[in-house]
This record gives C-alpha cells, structure tokens and sequence, in this order.
C-alpha cells in the first residue's frame, strides 16, 4: 500500500502549537530521521520530523520506546502525530515538537523525503522499499517519489481547519475543552503554563529540616495520571503548609504553575526524569466526581533472578510470580514507636525457576494476604508493584504504602506464566533466589565463583555496563593504595548519609533532619587491583573497604595522629596491599564531560578459600578438552 507524508505537516504542527485536544488535530504523517536516544536511562528518543520541506526537532513519548526497540519505529520510517504540544528551546528561536500519541505508518523508506518541485505541485507519496517507476506529469530523478499534480482545492490553514472543526462540535463538547490537560509524559523543564489532572497515589508525612539558612518543613507526594506515568512532588514551608491538607491519598486533581528539574536519581522513588516542585502560587483544584479517574497500573517487571542488582537501591521493582507458600500473620513491633504491625510472607516462583518471599505488611497482610492463603492450594499468580528489594537472607522483598498487589490479574506476563507452570513449572525444582550468594554480598553479587573473569576481559571490552550495569567475579591483590586521596566522608549515626558541619556544633544529616553532636566515617576510597592479565583502578566502599584494609575509618584517622619510627598510617595502608582476595565487582558507564569511561565497583569481597579454589581450578581445567 502507498504510504505518503502529509504536504506541510510541519507548518501545521508551526500554526497549531497547542491543540485543545486529540481531535483538534488533522492528518499529520511525517518521516523520523535522526532518531536516538536520550536521559541517562535511554528509555526516550529523539528524533526530527521530516515532511519534505521542512524539518522540526522531537521527542517521542516513553510508551513508545518499545517500538523503537522492536525495530517498529525506524529511521525514514513514517508515523502519524495523533496529539502533540509545541515547546519554546530557551534563547532560541527554535520550537521543540512534544510528541504525547501517534503510530506507526510504514517501515523505513529507501531515503530521506525531499521536495524539490515547484510550489504549484503538491502531495508527496512514496512506497517503501520498492523499485517504482517514475509516474508523473512532473519530471523528477528521485526514485520512489511520485510527484501528483495540483488539483483543484480550496487552501485552508491549519487554524481555519482547527476552527472549523471545533464549530461543528457540540455545545457541552466545547466547554469540556476549555481546560488543556497535559499528559505527564510530555512535560519538561522548559514548558511555559500547563495544567496535569493527576491522583495521589502516595502522600508523605510533614517532615521538618534545619539547616545554614534556618528552620523549614517539606512534604512530598506522587502523583499518578490516567495513563499511569508517575511524577513526584515536593513542597516546601509555605507551600507545604498549605496543600499538606489539601492532597488526600487517592483523590484526583487538576495541578498548574508549577516547576519540574531533572529528578535526584539517587533518591527518586517514581519512575521519571523530571520532578515537580510546587509553591505557595501553584494552583491545586479537586476534580469533581465525573472527572476522576483510576490511573491504569502498568507494570515494568524484573525476573527474580535478576533481583540482585537493586539490592539496597532507592529503585523499586515489579514482580509477577505463581505463590508457592503463604504464612500466617505475625504481628512485629517497630523500634520506632513500639508499635504492632501485621506481616505476612508469601514465597513466590517464575519461569527463571528462582524463588523469593515477599513481606506484605499492614492492610496488605490482613486483607490480600488472606486471600491468598485461601486459595494457596490453587497457586495462584500475584503480579505485585512497587517492592523495595532488601538483603535480607540474601535478597528479599518488601511492600511499601504504595504498592499494588493484584491476584490472578488479566495481563499478558500472567497467561504466559500460567501456561508454563501449568505445562512443567509445577514439576520443575525450585531454588532459592539468595542461594550461593556470598553472606555478605549486596547488589548483584552471586558466588565468588560464578561469572569469573580476568581484569583484561573487562578492560578490552569499553562497552560492558552501557546499558545497565554487568556483574563479574574477580580473583586478584590490591597493589596499591593512594595514601592521599580523600579515603572517607563524614556520615550521620543513624543513615549513614553524608553530614555537613552545622552552625555553632555538631554536625547536620539533611535526610534525618535533625543535628548530632558526633558523626562516623566511611571509606570510599580507590584502589589498584591486579591480576596475571593486567590492573585496574576500582572503587570500594565502607564495609568492602573495611576488610580490605583491616580497620575501620575512625580507626584510621586516628592512626594519621600518631607519630612513630615508621608513620603508622602509611604502614597500615602498605600491610594492605599484595594480599589476595576474592572480589565481585560491578562495570557500569560513567559520562564525565560527555566522555563515558567504565567505573568497576567492588560489591563483595571475601579472602581465599585455598580449598575451594582449587576445586575451581581443576574443574575449569577438566573443560579444556584438546581434541585429537
């Protein structure tokens, strides 16, 4: 079938930068070119909309990236634009094209769209990929291009078009477009006014900080639109004293004037680069009964057996898994206020033949919880949202106030799984997620034994962690240690986040919110390892740290004190090195002035078991088989 670009979609899309709604919008078919990604995590991609006259830079909306990734969405591949906004690039003349729906037309062409007819000459259709004969009453070279002759038409510009169609509406549908409602998905930093019809999906508690520039408060929420993108926002002092009461859990409004930044990854819980920051100006009104909605729950799901890399993270997880136990309910005692809460644990199996047990807490454990115990016996399949992964025998899971549990849900991830459990899950032997892991391996670490690699295998391959971070065993000696490099940071007692020395004494943690008279250090400290193959300089923490080294940080400071025939400090550092360990490591990407370079960071570290290794060794000998 011939697949064309729509004549002057970008001066249509230039002449209605802001559609009231999806059925403002014409026909408007355009060809992606320069298509790439962007953001730290890669999940958006850019591109330029090419109609054959003109070109306009883009964004494509994040529910689209799988069609990119499938190879749907190409380079000279055409898609039509279903609703978009257009925003201002700051200092200059540029507009910036905010793609928020649209789909896939046609495959990729043999080439760029270019029109190089005379003005009187309109409409440009092209076939993909095919030989086509030049057929028409203009002459043209460029294959596949088939140039139409101009008919007899009445011109009519996009805001005639526009206005046109909003007289041939309905009065009531009129009034209800008076109100522009942007999808989360399509704000960003440099958007003028906007105005997003979100619910609170999840409300904090008023917290109070005290730092260099006095006494606050701050609360945050997050926020959940129809089409279920998330977004968090934080309000502070005025601001927050006055929606604080405002925002309850569940319910839907229409927010306005407010501020987005990049998200803090560190921190940010919601999956989304931007966050919002609302003021004592912004503009917060409930939604009546007849507009609100329930966000759609969309889910990002993590095999169990790749749980290990968000181990102790700030990131939550999605899992779907068929229940394979279910306890009863424990009431546990929290140090904080001495009060009782409900805990139950459910294990939970998936195709990666891996198990994991999931603690439900509070109204989770009572009211799903029993559910499931009471179908237990049909095992049945919990796909589950938002679980903060902890270490915990290893690697367990935990449901926060914001998580979502669904029983036997209608998803596509849920018949698949059932299918196979039906057909040899249920015979098939399970084992245990945290089984073979390192007692005291966090983050993605496995046995010390398993993915084992030489130095020289990570350094000649530049692209290992580009797109998330990989995991490998190492067996080598530290070799050096630099004595002046900053070897720790001041923590708090409590978190153990960095501190900053407070006003008159003591010293104040910005996460706890609150000033202690004494702090800990911590090592985070760079050393050269090395093995047969070659050296690195990798990274190492606290507790990796700790047993490197021999001593903790405080103990080492005060060895800088000490004075002797030999500086005590140096001697310690020295004692150190050419020791052999046991290391897991992690390779991620690292950009620093839009260079990337690898950050090998060590995850574990245990000392050689002579017994055990040599184990190792001959069985990697035995698979060396020389063939005759």
């Amino acid at each position: 079938m011939t697949k064309c670009v729509s004549p002057d979609a970008i001066s249509t899309i230039l002449a209605n930068p802001s559609p009231e709604s999806s059925s403002d919008v014409p026909e408007i078919v355009v060809q992606v070119i320069d298509l790439k990604a962007t953001g730290a995590s890669g999940n958006r991609f850019m591109f330029t909309a090419n109609d054959g006259k003109m070109k306009l830079r883009g964004i494509l909306p994040t529910n689209m990236s799988s069609e990119v990734m499938s190879g749907n969405i190409q380079n000279l591949g055409l898609i039509r634009i279903l609703d978009y906004t257009l925003n201002d690039i700051p200092n200059k003349p540029e507009k910036y094209l905010i793609v928020t729906k649209c789909e896939v037309v046609s495959p990729p062409l043999e080439m760029e769209v270019k029109s190089e007819v005379k003005r009187e000459e309109t409409g440009i259709v092209l076939k993909p990929k095919q030989e086509n004969e030049i057929k028409s009453e203009v002459k043209s070279e460029v294959p596949g291009i088939f140039l139409k002759p101009k008919q007899e038409m009445v011109a009519k510009s996009a805001a005639q078009i526009v206005h046109e169609q909003r007289q041939n509406m309905a009065p009531a549908a009129r009034m209800s477009m008076t109100r522009r409602v942007f999808p989360l998905v399509s704000l960003n930093p440099y958007q003028g006014s906007w105005t997003i019809k979100v619910r609170v999906t999840s409300k904090g508690s008023m917290r109070t900080y005290k730092n260099a520039r006095g006494e606050g408060c701050v609360f945050n929420v997050e926020l959940t639109d129809e089409d279920g993108t998330q977004i968090q926002a934080t309000m502070f002092n005025e601001a927050a004293k006055k929606f604080y009461d405002r925002f309850q859990l569940g319910k839907v409004y229409f927010i306005s004037k407010g501020t987005l930044r990049l998200a803090n990854k560190q921190f940010k819980t919601v999956k989304n680069d931007y966050e919002m920051t609302l003021n004592e100006n912004s503009e917060v009104e409930e939604a009546s009964n007849e507009e609100a909605f329930v966000p759609e729950t969309t889910f990002n799901f993590v095999p169990i057996d790749s749980l290990g890399p968000y181990v102790n993270g700030m990131e939550l997880v999605d899992v779907i898994g068929v229940v394979q136990n279910v306890s009863s309910t424990m009431s546990i005692r929290r140090k904080s206020n001495n009060d009782t809460i409900p805990k139950r644990d459910i294990t939970i199996a998936d195709e990666t033949k891996k198990t994991v047990v999931v603690s439900l807490w509070n109204d989770l454990a009572t009211s799903v919880g029993q559910e499931l115990l009471d179908i237990a016996d049909k095992s049945p399949i919990v796909a589950i949202k938002s679980l903060k992964v902890g270490e915990f025998q290893g690697v367990s899971l935990s449901t926060l106030s914001r998580s979502v549990v669904l029983v036997n849900p209608d998803l596509p991830e849920a018949k698949k799984l059932r299918s196979w459990y039906d057909s040899e899950g249920k015979e098939s032997s399970m084992a245990s997620v945290s089984s073979g892991m390192s007692p005291s391996s966090k983050s993605g670490s496995r046995s010390m034994y398993s993915d084992r690699v030489s130095l020289s295998h990570i350094l000649k391959n530049p692209s290992l962690g580009e797109e998330k971070p990989v995991f490998f065993s190492i067996r080598g000696y530290i070799s050096f240690i630099k004595p002046d490099q900053a070897m720790w940071y001041r923590a708090c007692k409590t978190c153990n986040k960095k501190v900053t020395e407070a006003l008159g004494s003591g010293y104040w943690c910005e996460a706890c919110q609150k000033n202690d008279e004494e702090c800990n250090l911590r090592y985070i400290i760079v050393v050269k390892i090395s093995d047969a193959s070659g050296e690195a300089f990798i990274s190492v923490f606290n507790e990796e740290a700790e047993k490197i080294v021999g001593c903790s940080a405080d103990e080492l400071d005060k060895l800088k004190s000490e004075e002797g025939e030999e500086d005590p400090y140096q001697l310690k550092l020295k004692q150190a090195t050419w020791s052999s360990h046991l290391f897991r490591v992690s390779v991620a990407q690292n950009e620093y002035n839009n260079e990337k370079k690898q950050r090998i960071t060590v995850r574990a570290v245990a000392p050689v078991d002579f017994a055990a290794e040599s184990r190792f060794l001959l069985e990697e000998i035995s698979k060396m088989r020389v063939s005759k």
